[in-house]
């Protein structure tokens, strides 16, 4: 019985990254001697094992063989005879496809038989084996490392085996809970539209989001998109957004903000009439079939709608700001307005050459949402009550004791030459 640690752990130190996560795997074992030595099973699909004291996973060295379409129709192999080899021949990757002993200090020589440290040095992406075409997902997995490793390029022959792996269908095959965790996972990457290009790159884009996949080509006015093509505005906000260490939710309106501009009639084009109303159609339909989580798909929705409002807020009167205010639910879930607001400036700044522009609404509809807030409602309620008004009455008059005090600030702030 021999252990190695496999996988991440040995590529991130060989590449002098901090290592989080230990992925260890087990050589000459059975499930028999694992418990017997206190390892507790967790493992549904194949012999995994929790230690009994750090409680890191420890996996019998397996083979995996084909047996139908997806990413699960896998048969799994596990004995003590399954060498270290053939377990890191299952892998996708070379660069994940190398071992060290359980003591490795970092310094001794690592198990590669599938040249992983000469890709590292070269910045490659390279399948290990032809097994890669096995498992569907290693497309998305491999987009994710190249959002992760924005300097690292895609081996020729990957790129070719992606793209035969699209056309036989087999991308069609997952699960879009299984494509959602993924696109989270590479969306919280260092460069994220690098998950993005490769996808386009081999024809999986157009399979999983096919929304999004037609932006590119479609042009704006560059009197306001200087980069002109909507697909790399997009790639460009959502860049932004990881700039300034977006949380998801952010991260994912970023994609779906403008995804109406891609069914823009081509007559009217470079404008875009009325594209936020198809945007928020979109991005609901993309979110019901990828089951996006709501917290994510709310807010979605909110800056699809609103983000061409927000960026014309400043001078506009003062009710209007009160009804911007309501529609962005922004009274009862300020968080998630401040979240629209930041999806909004890297939407702003996701131009060629207005990356460090300033984008003041973010500040000022803040403020004026504080200065929203501070109207008592109770206030509002028990005069009401005594002027005998009830029901809607009470709402009106809540929402005109909002707009008088966002009027007021105005006012005060105009005389002051603030904007």
């Amino acid at each position: 019985m021999n252990t190695y640690m496999v996988g991440g752990a040995v590529r991130d130190r060989l590449l002098g990254l901090p290592v989080n996560d230990h992925d260890w795997v087990v050589v000459g074992s059975t499930p028999e001697a694992m418990l017997a030595q206190g390892f507790v099973p967790v493992g549904k699909d194949f012999p995994v094992f929790l230690h009994p004291r750090t409680h890191e996973e420890y996996a019998l060295a397996r083979t995996e063989r084909k047996s139908g379409r997806g990413y699960r129709g896998f048969s799994i192999a596990t004995s003590p005879d399954v060498t270290l080899e053939q377990d890191l021949a299952r892998r996708d990757l070379t660069i994940n496809a190398m071992a060290a002993p359980a003591d490795w200090n970092g310094s001794d020589p690592v198990t590669d038989p599938y040249g992983g440290q000469a890709d590292l040095q070269a910045r490659v992406l390279r399948h290990v084996t032809e097994a890669f075409r096995e498992d569907p997902v290693r497309i998305l997995r491999l987009a994710r490392f190249a959002a992760r490793f924005d300097d690292f390029s895609v081996a020729p022959e990957t790129l070719a085996l992606m793209r035969q792996m699209v056309v036989d269908g087999e991308v069609d095959a997952l699960v879009p809970e299984r494509v959602w965790q993924e696109l989270a996972r590479g969306l919280m990457e260092t460069r994220p539209s690098r998950m993005f290009d490769v996808l386009r790159d081999c024809g999986a884009l157009a399979r999983l989001l096919p929304e999004l996949d037609r932006l590119w080509g479609v042009p704006q006015r560059a009197d306001y998109h200087p980069e002109v093509d909507t697909g790399i505005h997009v790639m460009m906000v959502l860049d932004r957004a990881a700039q300034l260490d977006a949380a998801l939710p952010v991260r994912w309106a970023c994609i779906a903000h403008d995804l109406g501009k891609g069914t823009t009639p081509p007559d009217v084009l470079p404008r875009h009439i009325g594209h936020e109303e198809r945007s928020v159609e979109l991005a609901r339909a993309v979110q019901q079939r990828l089951r996006v989580p709501s917290d994510c798909a709310e807010l979605a929705l909110v800056v699809a709608a609103e983000h061409g409002n927000i960026h014309r807020s400043p001078g506009i009167a003062p009710a209007a700001v009160v009804r911007l205010l309501e529609r962005c639910d922004a009274f009862r879930k300020p968080e998630r307005f401040a979240d629209a607001l930041l999806a909004c400036q890297c939407d702003a700044q996701g131009r060629l050459g207005l990356g460090d522009k300033p984008y003041p609404q973010r500040a000022q509809l803040l403020r004026l949402l504080a200065i929203a807030q501070g109207v008592s409602t109770k206030d509002v309620a028990e005069r009401a009550a005594r002027t005998g008004r009830k029901g809607a009455e009470i709402g009106a008059m809540v929402h005109e004791a909002r707009c008088q005090a966002v009027a007021q600030i105005m006012a005060t702030d105009a005389v002051n030459g603030q904007p």
